[in-house]
């Protein structure tokens, strides 16, 4: 009996011991759910506060912009009023402007109608005064023809004297004419004649003296007369000149060749009676040969710059004597000295 009793007893305090566990599980899911209600509440209360600041800051936004709307409103409308007070400002102006322009004008046409008067009065005065120089003209104009036609006469008269001496003249003039080529014929012949016996009494050329030449620099060869800055020089000279030559060589042949295009096109006239036809050909032929002239003196500047490379250059080509210098700053594709070119010392 006292077992039982103790396990009864044993099972009512596990019994009790599994309510109060029981209660505790209960108590805390309590807990725990209104702990979850309260959280879930503070998060809504947050939620509705986000929500209204954003419409309070939407609300703020409206409010802002209905007041810039506003404002761009009412600077729009200034601006519109200041426009249309310029423009009636620019009306008035040009209204104004307008009626100065009427003004103006209106005078003007007054001043030119006072002109065209007296213009009117002044043509006529002019044309009584040119009637009556007219009438003294004539008269001035009928005595002058009838002294003119006693001057003919008198000049038809002397003519016919002065023609008849001057076939007397002519007559005397060819029979002189005859005399004086007999005269030419005889003194050619004795120039000939002089002529051969001076061809066989021609003198020798002595030799000619040598050239003391340096070590070439830069295709320059200078000698004991010309040093190199010198011949420096005169090449650039020699070479500028040449560009200036072959340019205008070129541009008086285009030229020729265009009065040719030009003939051939038939804008000249190349006859009798056209003058200007026989003008073109004489431009044209000295087109032609003034662009030889250039050509060949091009070539004795090759000759000349050649001369400077081969330590040649400044010796006359006759005597070997050296050229002055000023000879050949002032021709620098020179061959010959002054004398020589005039007859004198060295021309065999």
């Amino acid at each position: 009996m006292a077992v039982s009793k103790k396990k009864l007893a044993l099972k009512k305090k596990l019994a009790q011991r599994k309510k109060l566990a029981l209660k505790k599980k209960l108590d805390l899911r309590k807990k725990l759910a209104l702990k979850k209600k309260l959280e879930l509440q503070k998060k809504l209360a947050q939620k509705k506060k986000l929500e209204l600041q954003k419409k309070l800051a939407q609300k703020k936004k409206l409010e802002i912009k209905k007041k810039l709307d506003l404002k761009k409103k009412l600077d729009l409308q200034k601006k519109l009023a200041q426009k249309k007070k310029l423009e009636i400002k620019k009306k008035l102006d040009l209204k104004k402007k307008l009626e100065l322009q009427k003004k103006l004008e209106l005078k003007i046409r007054a001043a030119k109608i006072k002109a065209i008067k007296r213009q009117r009065e002044t043509e006529k005065r002019v044309a009584l005064v040119a009637r009556a120089r007219a009438q003294k003209e004539k008269q001035k104009e009928a005595v002058r023809i009838a002294k003119e036609r006693a001057k003919l006469k008198a000049q038809q008269a002397a003519d016919r004297l002065a023609l008849r001496l001057a076939k007397e003249k002519e007559k005397q003039d060819a029979k002189e004419a005859r005399e004086a080529e007999k005269a030419a014929k005889l003194a050619a012949r004795e120039a000939e004649r002089l002529a051969e016996i001076e061809s066989h009494r021609k003198p020798v050329a002595p030799p000619k003296p040598p050239i003391i030449k340096g070590m070439m620099q830069d295709g320059i060869t200078p000698t004991k007369e010309f040093n190199f800055e010198f011949l420096l020089s005169q090449r650039e000279m020699l070479l500028g000149e040449r560009r200036n030559l072959l340019g205008q060589a070129d541009r008086l042949e285009s030229e020729a060749n265009a009065i040719v295009e030009n003939s051939e096109m038939g804008d000249v006239q190349f006859d009798d009676e056209g003058g200007e036809g026989d003008t073109m050909v004489v431009e044209r032929e000295r087109d032609l040969t003034l662009s030889a002239s250039a050509r060949q003196t091009v070539e004795e500047i090759d000759e000349a710059l050649k001369r400077i490379e081969t330590g040649d250059y400044g010796y006359s080509g006759r005597s070997g004597l050296p050229i002055p210098r000023e000879r050949l700053k002032a021709l620098p594709w020179t061959t010959e000295l002054v004398q020589e070119r005039a007859g004198g010392i060295g021309s065999y």
